[in-house]
């Protein structure tokens, strides 16, 4: 039997950067890891990134091709600066967008022509509503994991602003009208998604197969758990908030909860990020008396995030609008429990073993919660360490990178022969990939819902 060749790879994004973070990472690890697999991978993406990545991989910018920055670009980024982060990010951030993926798609369907690229890969935006103009580009269409369709908790829409959310709930309900003029995802050949909960936003219509895969994936080597166990004392705990200070991470949640607790508890609060909430949060931070339990240390480089990682007893999360939470498996793998809110990403990676859940009830709740979680851990070293340890089995079990990009090559080579998706391409070697969809299967109508 002759051996199978592997297809030649285009990956095309907006970003591609370890040092952005968050969705932004997902193309450069598909774009080095496919490479180091040996396969010829190409990666198309905005020329923002260009010093980072000639930094990080000097050998590989003859396959990199970047889209040029221009005015237009910044005249969106200066506008939606402006607004508040959503409103911004679906308004002027989506226009730039666009204008990008106009480029995007030149170039790409010129790569597909020159080099006989068998898929073309879109990893990034994760948004199933946000619309795509990667269609037609001469070769089959990858889009995804895609991990969104979020909304508040019930009890906690407030924290949004009731305008905000009229916005958002227009701009869902006039995506599925764009999507029929902006066909990428109505015609990709493979859609992947992270949950149920993002299937059911996916535009109606879409031709191609859906299959369920989680979007984020462990970086084994850099993110590990301390060589020798921290000599944890009943009542001490070094806490961790890792990401951007954004209003919806509801990092003064957090904060309550550490003001209510004993002052000479010996419980600390390091907060590595920075974003447009860093001084209120600093304010609020006097304000409880806690500027010597609670250290701002601004926005550090990955692998100072994850020596600080590993120096911690417990992660919070109190997001109230996590849709994936890359973070909560950056802890797990690294043996640091994690306490989160129940909603959203967190419920997709946490369980009783490795976590404790804080259901979003109201706003009292969640810091009554967060500070009874909190109180919890620190008093139990023990069971700190066997959360850890649960949550670290876990992580390598579900959501090993290595396995995800294994789990893609069976997929792509399905898609590049133009053969329908089986559930022998799907069949999990881990609990989180499953298929969800077969081709030209009708979606149920709570594909309407926003």
């Amino acid at each position: 039997m002759p051996m199978k060749t592997k297809p030649k790879v285009l990956i095309v994004s907006e970003n591609a950067s370890m040092m952005f973070g968050g969705e932004a990472s997902l193309p450069w690890h598909y774009f080095t890891r496919l490479r180091g697999r040996g396969v010829d991978t190409w990666l198309v993406v905005h020329e923002r990134t260009r010093a980072e990545l000639a930094r990080l991989a000097p050998e590989a910018l003859d396959r990199i091709h970047f889209i040029p920055d221009n005015r237009f670009n910044i005249v969106c980024w200066k506008m939606g600066a402006k607004m508040p982060a959503q409103l911004g990010d679906i308004t002027f951030g989506y226009a730039s967008r666009i204008a990008n993926q106009i480029e995007a798609r030149r170039i790409v369907r010129r790569l597909v022509r020159e080099h006989g690229i068998g898929v073309v890969h879109q990893p990034i935006p994760v948004s199933p509503r946000e619309p795509s103009l990667m269609v037609d580009v001469g070769a089959p269409v990858v889009m995804g994991p895609m991990n969104g369709n979020m909304s508040y908790p019930p009890a906690m829409k407030a924290k949004a602003g009731g305008a905000v959310q009229k916005i958002l709930g227009s701009a869902r309900t006039l995506s599925n009208h764009v999507h029929g003029l902006m066909r990428g995802k109505r015609e990709a050949a493979l859609l992947l998604v992270a949950n149920q909960r993002t299937r059911l936003g996916l535009p109606p219509k879409c031709r191609g197969a859906v299959v369920e895969l989680v979007e984020n994936g462990i970086d084994t080597e850099l993110w590990q758990p301390r060589s020798v166990a921290l000599s944890g004392t009943a009542g001490g705990m070094r806490l961790l908030f890792l990401g951007r200070l954004v209003d919806w991470k509801a990092v003064d949640i957090v904060l309550e909860a550490v003001g209510r607790l004993p002052p000479h508890g010996g419980v600390t609060l390091d907060i590595i990020g920075d974003g447009p909430m860093r001084q209120p949060l600093q304010a609020l931070t006097e304000q409880l008396g806690l500027k010597e339990r609670v250290r701002f240390h601004g926005f550090l480089p990955q692998p100072e995030c994850a020596a600080a990682m590993r120096n911690a007893d417990a992660l919070v999360l109190p997001s109230l609008y996590e849709c994936g939470g890359a973070v909560v498996l950056e802890a797990m793998a690294a043996g640091v429990p994690v306490i989160a809110t129940a909603w959203g990403g967190p419920l997709d990676y946490l369980d009783a073993s490795c976590g404790i859940l804080i259901e979003p009830t109201s706003r009292d709740d969640l810091v009554a919660g967060f500070a009874a979680a909190i109180g919890q851990l620190a008093s139990q070293p023990e069971r700190r360490a066997a959360m850890g340890q649960a949550g670290r089995n876990r992580a390598l079990r579900n959501f090993d990178w290595d396995d995800k990009i294994s789990r893609m090559l069976v997929l792509y080579e399905a898609v590049a022969a133009g053969r329908p998706i089986t559930d022998a391409d799907v069949e999990p070697t881990r609990p989180a990939d499953r298929l969800v969809q077969h081709q030209f299967m009708l979606r149920p109508s709570a594909h309407q819902e926003s």
